[in-house]
């Protein structure tokens, strides 16, 4: 075998050779000494031949055993074990480099793929962070969710919309990817456990038309099932994915779908490379997940994706009066101010949207209670109105009274000045005409008699 290998390798000039499974070759000499001298016989002949190989051979998976060709790996330079692990009834497969002469390497276990883009190892993150942050805002789907967020959420950020089922995570999804599709933008909606078109006919029911944006090309669906199916698996379909649609914004419903299958701990870290992969790609992420609880202090998610993005919606519900209300509140938002309020969620035919915050007692209402506040305000302040009007209206009456009875005394005091003028005047007058009649009527009484002669008074002349 070796004389043609070599005969092969002059013809071809080749540079490398594969001995795939080893192992079934040299079990055909049925002697275990042979066996090793055949190996060093390989060794020897790849020494002189100057070949680069890759040699590949079974493992006992008897732990206690020792290994039949273990001797091997003392000879080889580099040494990749290749495993397998089976967790809650899904298979995955590992990488390990256990030897690497003169060079340094990675001695922990790697999950590894097999699928149609080839073997995928699921290296460790890098330890630098992307230094890319964009300040464009871009819109999650209506305008009262954006005023909250200040704008929108910005360009190639994470977002996670977490709540208990039908708090309306996917609706809040779908009018994400109405917006970004009406913006002209590609975009990529990956449900689990939900099928395409049942999602479109939900969706359909709140007024979020999706089917026009796939009848376009800019949208595109997929869904899939996560039982049996690894994390790596699904890790590596979503990256198939993006690289076939290039998309500028995802949205995958719901994330959490991936711990369903395997260990906690992978799917908590393929849900974190994940993020990562796509935040370092410049593709806004919007992530659904379900809560542990509906409970308003903890509102964590069995995902832990909370702490790595950057937006974090929650929804829940409020129940009071016989009455399941949806409220929403954004429990952060890195780098925006964004409102501390929690507000009513309501879908409609037209969409949803978010009424505004009613406090009575410091109590927020919701649904019927706060229609119910609302009526009674609108009532009383209705009330108070025509009363208003009404008293308005008794002080016009009372005001014109008092200044028609001012116009009369005004006019009566008019009159009696007149009068007071008139009678004045007369007295005046009858004063005057009194005193001409007694003058006339003394001149006309006076006698020659009583006049003083002529010359009475003066004296005579000496």
């Amino acid at each position: 075998m070796l004389a043609m290998l070599a005969a092969k390798k002059e013809e071809i000039n080749a540079q490398w050779i594969v001995f795939d499974g080893i192992d079934v070759l040299l079990t055909r000499l049925g002697n275990p000494a042979a066996e090793v001298d055949e190996i060093y016989r390989i060794r020897d002949w790849l020494s002189d031949s100057g070949l680069t190989a890759i040699v590949t051979a079974k493992t006992e998976d008897r732990p206690h055993e020792p290994v039949k060709y273990g001797f091997m790996q003392f000879m080889a330079d580099c040494v990749v074990r290749l495993g397998r692990r089976q967790e809650d009834r899904v298979t995955s497969q590992v990488i390990q480099m256990t030897k690497y002469r003169g060079s340094g390497f990675a001695a922990a276990e790697f999950p590894v793929t097999f699928g149609a883009s080839g073997i995928e190892v699921a290296v460790a993150e890098t330890k630098e962070v992307s230094e890319r942050a964009s300040t464009e805002r871009i819109s999650l789907g209506f305008n009262d969710l954006d005023s909250l967020l200040g704008g929108g959420v910005y360009r190639g950020s994470s977002t996670l919309i977490s709540g208990l089922p039908g708090t309306a995570k996917t609706t809040l999804a779908g009018k994400f990817l109405d917006a970004a599709c009406a913006r002209g933008e590609r975009a990529l909606f990956v449900s689990y456990d939900e099928g395409v078109g049942q999602i479109v006919r939900n969706l359909a029911s709140v007024g979020i038309r999706l089917k026009t944006h796939i009848d376009s090309g800019l949208l595109h669906m997929f869904s899939a099932r996560t039982e049996a199916t690894s994390p790596e698996e699904l890790f590596s379909r979503l990256k198939s994915l993006i690289h076939d649609h290039d998309p500028r914004c995802v949205v995958i419903d719901p994330l959490s779908a991936i711990a369903r299958s395997g260990s906690p701990v992978t799917a908590r870290s393929v849900a974190s490379r994940f993020v990562h992969a796509v935040k370092d790609s410049g593709i806004t992420l919007l992530a659904t997940a379900l809560s542990e609880a509906d409970d308003p202090v903890t509102e964590s998610t069995n995902m832990q994706i909370s702490t790595i993005a950057d937006t974090w919606i929650h929804l829940a519900y409020l129940v009071s009066s016989g009455e399941r209300n949806r409220a929403l509140t954004i429990v952060k938002s890195r780098g925006t101010a964004h409102s501390n309020q929690v507000r009513e969620l309501v879908l409609r035919d037209t969409g949803p949207s978010l009424t505004d915050v009613y406090a009575a007692g410091g109590t927020v209402l919701m649904g019927t209670r706060r229609w119910e506040k609302e009526a009674d305000v609108a009532d009383s302040r209705s009330r108070q109105l025509i009363e208003s009007e009404h008293k308005q209206r008794a002080l016009s009456h009372a005001v014109a009274r008092t200044e028609a009875q001012i116009r009369i005394l005004q006019l009566d005091l008019e009159r009696q000045q007149a009068e007071l003028t008139i009678s004045s005047n007369e007295d005046a007058t009858r004063g005057e005409s009194s005193l001409s009649r007694e003058g006339e009527l003394r001149t006309k009484r006076e006698s020659p008699a009583d006049k003083p002669p002529r010359g009475a008074g003066k004296k005579k002349p000496r």
